[in-house]
């Protein structure tokens, strides 16, 4: 909270989500409004239970959560006392149902003026917002609760379903096992493709002007030729022997490349994977610290960036003005072109806010960066950056094709075809600020001078065999972007599900490829075929499209559950029943330690407080006990009893090491330590082991009455290269 000291009421009230937001709003308002944070948001469904009336209505059971009750009981009394409360959480479905939930935790009216919404944090966003306060959209409000009505009954009623069927602690989802099943899809497809071989044949040829370029194999005298073997590709290297090359054609012409458009959520996320390295949840993070305001240089919290969760490409002429503007005086006029670029956004678009933009053209990454992270200046960097190309004038390149002909002296009718091409930049135009997208060939030259009928020389054939490559495993980038375009989720919802999918066990992230792992395909199968509706993109696009619905008013969400509940719970039935009695096991679950009660296998289950072993004849063996970490022996003699120093896990995952006779009962030898051992070294005083401390600069003995300390400044350094 952002008082004023000295302040007395009558005193408007504006409440938001973040802290930090309310720190930059209260900065341009004033000592007339307080402005306080609601931390997120202040009710929802109890964890514990379905929550939901599905037989009157699917109303909801909405409470305060135990740790966000003080602070409600905070702001009630800053509702009391105020004299006017204005409600500006985040201008979207989530922002406007966090307000709805306030106004009726709070007694406000509904019908009344008071929502506010800002596009971007700065004095011109805040005070036009300020201007135009309005009633809470019901309809918004409805599509959320929708939302969340529709994922909390999958979810609650379906993830324990799997759960019993494979793992405890698996769960499904509604967007989430639609993502799971298309990385598993897509991990078919890679394991199903057969490598077929082709072969590429290059001409390595020298200019009338001395100067050497390549031509690739394009056919013959029967037109254009695929060469799938070595045989035919041996064929076409005889016919080249000592063949003449002459240019058949020159062909010169100019292409226009047109900038891309500003960032939309999904795109940003996108381009920071496939730019910065960032997993979509960092760039929502980092985006959303831009967006509600940073501290610059000048003292001053401001918003850097416009609102950060939209699926919108259109730009405010107040921003277009300014970016022209900026362009104009900073590249010069021929880098402006002669309108605004205007960007049509995708069909299914919600359209409730501006593209992701800077919300001053003029507050270069560079003159700010002492007051950023580096997250958030590359970031702020990307935004603006594309922001400003994407009103930029094209980029121009003069190109070039040529056909070259390969013959026998004395034979006109039997010829060789090659073909080159090259580039070279006429007008750099937005690509001054903003590179070509990948692909783009950004690397090919231009040739050198030709002209029609002059001989050239090879200098060297260079046949290479190839396989078709499967298709690539998607990436967090691309599995958004075939989400988005298959109109699965909402550009509120990916980080989300991407970070799930990969904290349940369902997805692995290597070098940014997804690969599923065992449980994320066994469940995808358990789901396909008792469930094809929940994990068919089709179906769950026509979902997001009835949610839209709602938001526009044309249906109610009790409507659009009754659809879907029914059947829902009809497919639960059959399938519960059909598969009474079956469990799936699967193969990282078993183990090759047998039972000794009863002679079968024992295999891994989830309980409570984590795995452990128990019979696979279970019940009629209920045999089971604890896993028991492996041994990790360091070396390293204990300096109380000189048994071996062992390294362990305490109970919060943080490695400590302690003697290997300690006892639980406090019977064996008492030592622990957090120090690590130092490999290979001894005490130089009593010959006991030497530890690492101070971060690995210092190596200490622990043994009693011995003391030895030694600075060792290289010990920082092997202990980085060891780990």
């Amino acid at each position: 909270m952002q008082r004023t000291k000295g302040f007395t009421p009558p005193m408007k009230l504006v409440i938001v989500e973040s802290p930090a937001k309310a720190k930059t709003i209260q900065k341009y308002l004033g000592n007339e409004f307080e402005v306080a944070a609601s931390y997120g948001h202040v009710r929802d469904l109890p964890a514990k239970r379905l929550s939901i009336d599905v037989k009157h209505g699917f109303v909801p059971t909405y409470v305060v959560p135990e740790d966000k009750e003080k602070r409600v009981a905070e702001l009630e009394k800053l509702v009391k006392k105020a004299d006017a409360v204005y409600l500006a959480t985040d201008p979207d479905r989530e922002g406007e149902a966090i307000a709805w939930h306030l106004a009726q935790l709070f007694a406000l009216p509904e019908n009344q003026p008071t929502r506010i919404t800002f596009n971007e944090i700065t004095r011109s966003g805040v005070q036009a917002g300020m201007a135009d306060p309005r009633s809470l959209d019901l309809a918004l409000i409805n599509a959320q609760q929708g939302r969340r009505l529709l994922d909390r009954i999958v979810g609650y009623k379906l993830s324990p379903f799997v759960a019993s069927k494979i793992r405890r602690g698996l769960s499904a989802g509604r967007v989430q096992s639609v993502a799971v099943r298309m990385i598993v899809d897509r991990e078919e497809q890679i394991r199903a493709f057969v490598p077929q071989e082709y072969w590429s044949l290059d001409a390595k040829l020298i200019s009338p002007s001395k100067k050497i370029f390549t031509a690739g194999f394009v056919g013959d005298e029967t037109g254009k030729v695929k060469l799938v073997s070595n045989e035919q590709t041996s064929e076409y290297l005889s016919r080249l022997q000592d063949a003449l090359y002459t240019i058949r054609s020159v062909k010169k012409g100019t292409r226009k490349k047109s900038p891309t458009p500003p960032f939309t959520t999904s795109t940003l996320q996108q381009e920071a994977s496939a730019k910065l390295g960032f997993q979509s949840q960092r760039t929502m993070r980092i985006a959303q610290e831009l967006y509600e305001g940073v501290t610059l240089s000048d003292g001053g919290s401001t918003g850097l960036i416009t609102y950060m969760r939209t699926d919108s490409l259109r730009i405010s002429q107040e921003a277009l003005d300014a970016a022209r503007a900026f362009i104009a005086e900073s590249y010069g006029a021929k880098y402006l072109p002669k309108a605004p670029r205007v960007f049509k956004s995708r069909a299914n678009a919600q359209d409730g806010h501006e593209a992701i933009r800077p919300t001053d053209p003029a507050r270069l990454p560079e003159r700010i960066k002492n007051s950023l992270s580096s997250d958030q200046l590359k970031l702020y960097t990307l935004i603006w950056k594309r922001f400003l190309a994407s009103q930029m004038a094209e980029c121009l390149q003069d190109t070039i094709k040529a056909e070259i002909v390969a013959q026998q002296a004395g034979d006109s009718e039997h010829f060789v075809l090659f073909g080159a091409s090259g580039y070279a930049v006429k007008f750099d135009g937005f690509t001054r600020l903003y590179a070509l997208p990948q692909g783009e060939e950004e690397n090919a030259k231009m040739l050198p001078p030709l002209a029609v009928g002059d001989s050239v020389k090879c200098k060297e054939l260079l046949p290479a065999q190839h396989f078709t490559e499967p298709p690539a495993r998607y990436t967090e980038a691309t599995l958004i972007k075939a989400l988005e375009e298959n109109g699965i989720g909402r550009p509120s919802t990916y980080a989300a599900v991407m970070s799930t999918i990969q904290k349940r066990g369902y997805v692995l992230r290597q070098n940014k490829a997804l690969s599923p792992t065992e449980a994320g395909e066994v469940s995808t199968k358990l789901l396909k075929d008792t469930f094809p509706k929940i994990v068919d993109t089709k179906f769950t696009a026509g979902m997001e499209t009835e949610l839209d619905e709602i938001a526009e008013g044309k249906r109610t969400y009790p409507d659009m559950l009754e659809g879907f509940y029914k059947p829902f719970m009809e497919t639960l039935a059959t399938a519960k029943e059909r598969m009474k009695g079956q469990k799936i096991l699967l193969e990282e679950d078993k183990t090759d330690e047998i039972c000794e009660l009863c002679g079968k296998p024992m295999i891994i289950k989830y309980g409570r407080f984590g795995k452990f072993l128990s019979c696979s004849a279970y019940p009629e063996c209920s045999n089971a006990k604890p896993i028991r970490p492996p041994r990790v022996e360091t070396g390293a003699p204990c300096p109380k009893c000189g048994a071996m120093v062992l390294q362990k896990t305490s109970k919060k995952g943080r490695v400590f090491f302690g003697c290997e006779r300690w006892a639980r009962d406090g019977s064996g030898c008492d030592f622990v330590t957090w120090a690590e051992p130092i490999a290979g070294e001894t005490c130089p005083k009593c010959a006991s082991a030497l530890f690492y401390q101070k971060k690995g600069s210092l190596a200490v003995c622990l043994k009693e009455d011995c003391g030895f300390t030694q600075e060792r400044p290289d010990l920082k350094k092997r202990k980085k290269a060891e780990e």
